[in-house]
């Protein structure tokens, strides 16, 4: 195969891709050929990532993951040479501006994490390619190869899949959370936050690390899920999480599992947000009696609803916190409101919404001068995905995490 062919068919899936910061071709636009799809920004706008593997060749017998070692598929691979070549014309031309780089586990893993380790410094070293990188850690890697990807990429990722070790090892036999994937996630974690604690130039991994979890596929529960990330991320190894919602992919051993609801993965995405970003507690998410998240109901709608003590909040004397726990005011909006209303007269919803919070969601729950600004329930922020059939992919749907 030409080397752009093994490219597109080692990227197939990252137009699929459910990530939060994924911008989806919409409807007559297809995902480009190799792999590069726009990402938002933290800041706003979008920037193009080009996310591939090196091979999808894997000795792995992950029953969820569409390069089982046992599926009958179209196996390929590039080296790193040939990766680092057709990554900088891409790069060159201005098709991506960052690279996503992960890779199957055919054979032994540390030989894997070299090759995955080769292109990276061919990028950085030969290339003189200074853009983001971000580098899967290799189940099984060891701990000298960690610390050199630190020092190459911009951000590290490990896939934990399941949060204890009797759930992963339903959906994975041959991994072990305690022993190789979580001790990979804290030495990577722990050289982001010493580095940051430095503040000092070339600094290991400076965006931080990631993980995924597979969602649904182990009878797992969200507050196990959002136990260990709240964990980690209070201790500070962590940047931020991602759930793929399991999907059976055909000829896996988990093609006749039920498909779990894409709602229970946003619903988690939402709940993380919440822990991370608005000052939430792992103990105020409102948890059903078996664990899980309600569907039906965004968590922050649920909180609310669950506390009217907290309401109605005057909007001139809220402190940033306060803000936070009002549906419709995120992080962005609620600092905007501090920052305004020291130096002009706000007046109503327009110069809520001009301040970006959703007023339909906010109003009932806040006061100005003492009147309050709405009446009535507030709409539900409810996206609901029914199951699809089982996927026919090339590439895992949870590898570009």
């Amino acid at each position: 195969m030409a080397l752009q062919d093994r490219l597109a068919t080692l990227s197939a899936a990252a137009g699929d891709d459910r990530e939060a910061g994924a911008v989806t071709p919409g409807p007559g636009r297809a995902a480009s050929p190799m792999g590069i799809v726009p990402v938002r920004l933290p800041g706003g706008g979008t920037t193009p990532l080009m996310r591939v593997m090196l091979t999808n060749a894997c000795s792995l017998a992950c029953g969820y993951c569409a390069t089982w070692c046992g599926r009958r598929m179209k196996r390929t691979s590039v080296s790193p040479e040939e990766l680092a070549r057709g990554f900088m014309a891409v790069h060159r031309k201005g098709l991506a501006k960052g690279l996503f780089l992960t890779s199957g586990v055919p054979g032994r893993p540390v030989k894997a994490m070299d090759r995955l380790l080769a292109a990276a410094e061919l990028l950085r070293e030969r290339e003189e390619y200074r853009g983001y990188l971000h580098l899967k850690l290799l189940p099984g890697a060891e701990p000298a190869q960690v610390e050199r990807a630190a020092l190459l990429a911009d951000r590290l990722s490990v896939n934990l899949e399941a949060p204890t070790d009797g759930h992963l090892q339903r959906l994975a036999p041959e991994k072990r959370l305690a022993e190789d994937l979580l001790p990979k996630l804290l030495q990577a974690g722990q050289l982001w936050r010493q580095g940051r604690l430095e503040r000092r130039p070339g600094r290991p991994v400076p965006a931080g690390t990631t993980t995924q979890f597979v969602v649904g596929g182990a009878g797992e529960r969200d507050r196990e899920i959002l136990g260990l990330v709240a964990r980690l991320e209070g201790e500070r190894l962590l940047h931020h999480a991602h759930f793929s919602a399991f999907q059976p992919v055909a000829d896996t051993p988990m093609e006749g599992a039920p498909a779990t609801p894409m709602t229970r993965e946003f619903r988690l995405y939402q709940a993380e947000h919440l822990l991370r970003q608005y000052g939430f507690t792992l103990e105020e998410l409102p948890f059903d009696p078996d664990g899980d998240l309600p569907l039906d109901r965004d968590p922050k709608l649920a909180w609310t609803l669950g506390h009217p003590e907290w309401f109605p909040v005057e909007l001139l004397t809220a402190d940033l916190g306060q803000l936070l726990r009002v549906p419709g005011i995120g992080p962005t909006a609620a600092r905007r409101i501090v920052a305004e209303r020291r130096r002009v007269v706000l007046r109503g919803l327009a110069d809520l919404r001009r301040l970006g919070v959703q007023t339909a969601r906010a109003a009932s729950f806040l006061t100005l001068r003492g009147r309050r600004l709405g009446a009535g329930p507030p709409p539900e922020q409810l996206r609901l995905h029914l199951p699809r059939a089982p996927l026919h992919t090339l590439v895992p749907p949870c590898a570009y995490r």
